[in-house]
């Protein structure tokens, strides 16, 4: 039988009952190897956990069909999915083009790790189709798209990336940690591979690292999971179990993450000592209508800066008593934090660097008086 729905999916593909003892709930293969049937007399095709496991299989089967792509492959990290992707597609004089705002840790690789190993990049912002058609070079092996981007929430029209990346026969890898394949699914809109941080919406209760790679292409899936098994950063299995019990509400999560932050976003657009409010559920935010065509909601994440600049922002940060000080996202209580000093330091002194005025939260799943309520109080002090 054959699922459309995305919250059937979440809760059923690759979860189909135990054939042996029927239970509904993939079991937790944590094994580190497999008996052999004989010299290379496989059951399953298992043989080593780095190189495959069944609840990491599981995991992988679910998120593939959550983007709608050919191959999932799960990992110990987002950053390790990163990687092992750009060491699978690029090598010592190709070109990459990053967002003008990346996320800090993607930053980071490209700038301390990648670009020692004979790999260019340039950031600019993919808002701008003419500017990424501008960077992209006769070597640019893929166009890197956050949308929305971390920490600005800045969107990007992944259609149009598309095109221009294909043009140049290079990829588009789209991070769509933000919005969760519940809200966008970049493969249908022209993507070549998705990216995820499962530690954030898709595991949604920050007990859990973990990271994910979704191909459209089969042949480009297993030249991945080629690197996936050599380089070895995959998802242990108790690591996948924790994804996949996460995955299950994600549709639900996130209807009342995207409905808890329209109300704070109403809030905080009235108070007096807010001078920017970055979120694309707003009309005036320069991706709203990309956003509204390309995503069923405006997600969970808004940033804003304080007119009052850097010490009044970490006071907001150091005063909110509902809302946890605390890097990540996605999960079902509300963080805040300072990417200046926190998630985004190392793009410090960099074209990247975020500005010192801004706030960051993750918006949970917490009453939506109490988290309001929480910041107005915070921006009292």
């Amino acid at each position: 039988m054959t699922f459309e729905g995305f919250e059937t999916l979440a809760i059923h593909a690759g979860q189909e009952a135990d054939a042996e003892t029927g239970a509904v709930v993939v079991p937790i293969y944590q094994t580190s190897t497999y008996r052999q049937d004989g010299v290379g007399g496989l059951r399953g095709g298992y043989e080593y956990t780095r190189t495959g496991n069944p609840t990491r299989a599981s995991l992988e089967e679910c998120v593939a069909a959550l983007e709608a792509g050919a191959r999932g492959l799960a990992f110990a990290s987002g950053m390790a999915a990163e990687d092992t992707l750009l060491r699978t597609v690029a090598g010592p004089g190709d070109h990459v083009v990053i967002p003008g705002d990346a996320y800090g840790g993607t930053f980071r690789l490209f700038a301390k790790v990648l670009q020692r190993w004979g790999v260019s990049w340039d950031a600019v912002p993919l808002s701008d189709a003419e500017a990424v058609r501008a960077a992209v070079r006769p070597e640019t092996v893929a166009v890197w798209a956050e949308t929305p981007t971390n920490p600005l929430l800045n969107i990007a029209d992944i259609a149009v990336l598309a095109d221009i990346a294909h043009e140049a026969d290079a990829l588009l890898v789209v991070d769509n940690t933000f919005a969760s394949p519940y809200l966008q699914r970049p493969i249908t809109l022209g993507a070549d591979v998705v990216v995820h941080s499962t530690t954030k919406y898709l595991g949604g209760h920050s007990d859990v690292v973990g990271g994910a790679l979704v191909t459209a292409d089969p042949e480009l899936g297993e030249r991945v999971a080629f690197h996936q098994n050599t380089m070895g950063a995959v998802a242990g299995p108790f690591d996948a179990w924790l994804t996949l019990r996460g995955i299950k509400t994600l549709g639900v999560r996130m209807d009342r993450h995207c409905a808890n932050a329209e109300r704070i976003v109403e809030e905080l657009a009235r108070h007096p000592r807010v001078g920017q409010i970055l979120y694309p559920g707003l009309p005036e935010h320069p991706g709203h209508k990309t956003a509204v065509d390309q995503m069923r909601a405006f997600g969970g994440m808004v940033s804003f800066r304080l007119r009052d600049g850097e010490e009044a922002a970490l006071r907001v940060c150091d005063r909110t008593r509902v809302f946890t000080l605390a890097e990540s996202l996605g999960g079902v209580e509300s963080l805040i934090e300072h990417p200046g000093r926190m998630t985004h330091a190392s793009t410090a002194g960099s074209p990247l660097e975020v500005p010192s005025d801004l706030v960051r939260i993750s918006v949970g799943i917490e009453s939506a008086d109490d988290l309001v309520a929480d910041l107005l109080q915070a921006l009292e002090g």
